[in-house]
């Protein structure tokens, strides 16, 4: 296991995940459920996420050439830095989330965050990290870790802590972070030797 691949996935991921949806799901799910049924849920349904993620991202790292994985997920990064800066400025500090429908805390929490998330910026950037390493564990570890601990600080301290720190600054932050790694794989592709560590 790589310490620097599991930080850096873990910070990218982080602030890309924090005022997000699915947080602010988490928040609402548990405003309705008791929390460990909650928390049960959201954390089975990032995980799930995020094996699919890593595994197809090492089918890449396998089968497709470096160069051509380092390309793309450098513009996904870029792409994901420009979303973020525009979210930034559409951001509603303290936007309601939907409320949940279904029954059973667990399934419901499972399966909103499974779909909330599906097919995400962050599910994607899980993707492009693991495409571009050779330390998929690393990978797995420091983004289910990031995107966990997003959700239990939605989750235990709800809107508190998100009227203290602006969603704004957040995707200001996750903006800034998708440039750096965007910039950094395409740097490697023009001035390096095509392999990419985070």
């Amino acid at each position: 296991m790589d310490p620097v691949v599991v930080a850096s996935s873990f910070s990218l991921l982080f602030f890309a995940e924090m005022g997000d949806k699915s947080q602010f799901i988490a928040m609402t799910l548990a405003c309705r459920f008791r929390a460990p049924p909650v928390i049960l849920g959201v954390l089975a349904a990032f995980l799930v996420l995020n094996v699919l993620a890593v595994g197809l991202g090492q089918a890449l790292f396998t089968w497709v050439p470096q160069r051509l994985v380092l390309l793309l997920a450098g513009g996904l990064f870029l792409v994901f830095s420009y979303r973020s800066w525009m979210d930034a400025e559409s951001a509603d500090d303290g936007a309601p989330a939907e409320r949940a429908v279904a029954r059973g805390a667990l399934l419901t929490s499972f399966v909103m965050i499974f779909l909330a998330e599906l097919g995400d910026k962050t599910q994607l950037a899980m993707i492009g990290l693991s495409a571009g390493t050779s330390s998929p564990w690393s990978v797995l570890v420091g983004g289910t870790l990031a995107l966990w601990l997003v959700s239990l600080i939605g989750i235990l301290l709800g809107g508190g802590l998100l009227r203290r720190v602006s969603p704004r600054w957040m995707h200001r932050t996750a903006a800034l972070l998708f440039l750096v790694f965007g910039l950094l794989a395409v740097a490697r592709v023009v001035f390096g030797d095509g392999t990419y560590a985070v």
